[in-house]
């Protein structure tokens, strides 16, 4: 398991919020709402509520910059296994929540926008999906957008513990072919009520947040 020191929220950003300039790596999660962003989030900080989780989609409704191990010297590249890399974790907005109006639902997708193409600092993208079913349509529209400004998300698939064994290759494949996937692209099956996945989605966090080259094309 990854090792933790220290992790805190550090900055929320509403729709009129200026988003910050952070020096260190961040990585962002998106999804659609109720997929599982929060849970996914504290499993990853080894905490059990520090992102609040909800049965009620559309609970989070900014952008949460979660500080990761802050004060892990400047030589990443160095930094021994199993810690984590000090970086931010950013839990953007749920989109399709049915419920919310289109102008909320309006707002959210700009927030998501502006911080996808304004951050400097984001190295990469980790799309989230639900395992038991085949991508929405707004699952594949963020793919697709995400692709198109020029970066390559990798996808995780949540709640893998509510599938049989036999089933997870079926399931993983059918989210491949319906998001178009190349492929080389990474998928991660991930349950929150074992952890398995965790330390593979670290695995690639880390080699974002101690490499020199952006996920973004410049």
């Amino acid at each position: 398991m990854v090792k933790i020191r220290n992790a805190a929220l550090e900055t929320v950003c509403g729709i009129t919020s200026r988003l910050p300039e952070n020096a260190r790596a961040e990585v962002a999660f998106a999804g659609k709402s109720n997929v599982g962003k929060s849970t996914l989030i504290n499993t990853l900080m080894n905490r059990k509520s520090l992102a609040r989780t909800s049965s009620q989609p559309g609970k989070t409704q900014t952008i949460n910059y979660y500080r990761v191990n802050e004060g892990t010297p400047d030589a990443d590249a160095f930094l021994p296994e199993p810690f984590a890399p000090d970086c931010y974790l950013v839990d953007l907005p749920g989109y399709g929540y049915a419920n919310a109006s289109v102008e909320v639902k309006a707002k959210w997708g700009k927030m998501i926008e502006n911080y996808l193409k304004t951050s400097k600092a984001l190295k990469t993208v980790f799309l989230l999906v639900d395992i038991r079913h085949e991508p929405s349509a707004n699952d594949r529209l963020m793919y697709e957008w995400i692709t198109t400004n020029g970066m390559e998300p990798v996808i995780i698939a949540t709640k893998k513990d509510k599938l049989k064994r036999s089933q997870v290759p079926k399931a993983l494949k059918t989210i491949r072919t319906s998001l178009k996937m190349p492929g080389g692209a990474r998928v991660v099956a991930f349950s929150g009520e074992t952890r398995e996945g965790a330390d593979e989605i670290w695995s690639i966090i880390r080699d974002c947040a101690v490499g020199d080259s952006p996920l973004k094309e410049e």
